[in-house]
Order: C-alpha cells, then sequence, then structure tokens
C-alpha cells in the first residue's frame, strides 16, 4: 500500500493494471474483460511491455488469474444491481477502472473506492487529466490504513448508508494484512445490511497449489518482500469459510480459480488458462 508522501499508487496496483492492458494486447478475442484505462492512468512509458513482469508468455497464467477475477467481480456487480443493490465499495482500489469502463452500470450505483490518502490524491489527478473527473456517483474515500483509521466510519462520512445492502470486494489486499485485521474487517461486514455481499481474494499455502505453479508463488514472495509488502496471511478454503462464519456472516462460499477457469476459458484454443493460487471467498450477510 502506497505511503501518503508517495502520491503514487503501489507497484502491486501498476503491475496489475498493466496485466489487465496486456490480455487485450497481445491475447485473441474473446477477451474476458476489456480495460487500458488503467493502462493510460500507470502511464508507464513506451517500453513498458518490455518489462520482466511483462513477459507475455511468462506471466500469462498470472494475466488470465486477474482478468477472471474482475470478470467475476463485474458479473456479480451487475446481478447484484439488477436485484436492486446500489452501493459498491471496493477496498484497496488502486487502479480500479470500473466507473470509467462501464458507465451504464455505474450510473445505476454509488461507487466508493478506499485506498490510502496518497494513491487517491493520485488518481484523482489522473482522472481529471484524463478528462474523465469525479462524477457524484463515485466518491474516492481515503483511508490510512497503516495508522488503523476506521475504514468503516470514513465510508460513512462519504456518503455510504449502513442500513441498505451492498456489494463490498476486496482484491489483491488480503495476503498484505494480519489474519486479525482480516477477520475484524469481516467482523465489520456482517454488522451492515442484510443483503450485502462479500468478496475477498486470499493466497493459498504453496502446498496446495499446482506443482507448475509454486515457483511463482515463491518468487512473487520474494518480490513482495523486498519491496517492504511482504504477504503475511494465506488460507486454505476451509480456513476461509470457517472465518467467513466466525464473523457471522449468513451463506459463505469457496470460489476457486479452476472454477474461474472453467466459466471464463473454456474452448480456448490459445491454452490461456488462470494459474493457480489465488480463491475467493464469496459471503452474504
Amino acid at each position: 500500500m502506497a505511503h501518503e508522501q508517495t502520491q503514487e499508487p503501489d507497484n502491486t496496483a501498476v503491475r496489475t493494471a498493466l496485466w489487465r492492458a496486456m490480455h487485450l494486447q497481445v491475447d485473441p478475442p474473446p477477451h474476458v474483460i476489456e480495460d487500458e484505462i488503467g493502462l493510460r492512468l500507470a502511464a508507464p512509458g513506451d517500453d513498458w511491455r518490455g518489462r520482466p513482469d511483462m513477459d507475455p508468455q511468462g506471466t500469462s497464467g498470472f494475466r488470465a488469474a486477474i482478468v477472471a477475477r474482475a470478470r467475476f467481480i463485474e458479473d456479480l456487480i451487475a446481478e447484484q444491481a439488477d436485484r436492486g443493490v446500489t452501493q459498491y465499495v471496493i477496498l484497496g482500489a488502486g487502479l480500479d477502472t470500473f466507473a470509467q469502463r462501464k458507465p451504464e452500470l455505474a450510473s445505476r450505483l454509488r461507487i466508493f473506492e478506499v485506498d490510502q490518502p496518497g494513491t487517491q490524491k493520485w488518481k484523482r489527478r489522473r482522472l481529471a487529466e484524463l478528462g474523465y473527473g469525479i462524477p457524484d456517483r463515485l466518491r474516492l474515500v481515503p483511508v490510512d490504513f497503516e495508522a488503523n483509521e476506521d475504514w468503516s466510519a470514513k465510508l460513512t462520512a462519504a456518503g455510504f448508508d449502513t442500513g441498505r445492502p451492498a456489494v463490498i470486494v476486496s482484491t489483491g489486499v488480503s495476503m498484505y494484512l494480519s489474519k486479525d485485521t482480516n477477520a475484524a474487517t469481516l467482523r465489520r461486514i456482517t454488522g451492515l445490511a442484510p443483503g450485502t455481499t462479500f468478496v475477498m481474494t486470499f493466497l493459498l499455502p504453496v502446498e496446495l497449489l499446482d506443482a507448475a505453479d509454486r515457483s511463482g508463488l515463491r518468487t512473487s514472495s520474494a518480490g513482495a518482500q523486498a519491496s517492504g509488502t511482504p504477504f503475511v496471511s494465506f488460507y486454505t478454503p476451509s480456513e476461509t469459510l470457517a472465518l467467513a462464519r466466525e464473523a457471522g456472516f449468513a451463506d459463505a462460499r469457496h470460489v476457486s480459480g479452476g472454477q474461474l477457469a472453467e466459466r471464463y476459458f473454456a474452448g480456448r484454443t490459445d491454452g490461456l488458462r488462470p494459474s493457480s493460487g489465488e480463491d475467493l471467498l464469496l459471503a452474504t450477510t
């Protein structure tokens, strides 16, 4: 997570945005999502595709996993909006571009992006520079997680209605937080309106990964450690389901990377498939 003084997104947020753009640029259709707006926000320079972490073949599994989880969440948002849910909260929003890419669906929602103050200042400036601006339906909610600020109080102050259901998502965040902090987040969400849906991605312990993906996780872990944002929490699927039950969720389901692969990549002739290692918890209050 970015510190305020840097006023820029962290490396992981940028990498995610670039992988999403890379999917559109190097993988043949059908595309799981189409997102080059994150690339425009990041403005990484003309040589970005030459970065080692952008190698089209070597990182294809990670790229596929990133677009699969994004598509799953966007399908969920559309489904919940059709049921009358009007609030969408993105914890650790990074370079999320849903509000800009899906204007018709976004117009039916109030979207709250929660992130570090420095990242939010940077994003506010970049959205203005690119001509998107910040419409009233999009609320950027700065929260200093490192100072243990209460994100739910900041959310309410930004106009979030605790009496109405919402979709709340946390992707690529839980591994950087302690298990106590993750549990506290789940407990806080169970206090919201009935019908609220929470989606959290989590990293599996290395022994649960496909053998071919284990070295990739070790490399990612070493990189995260070196950049000062180490992975600290890994969960088995049964542990996340227990976490949700203990927090008080009425319903909890495990969605595996394999399920996303079957849903979004079946029948492809190019061999593109998500790597194993990151699964999802889908829980409802």
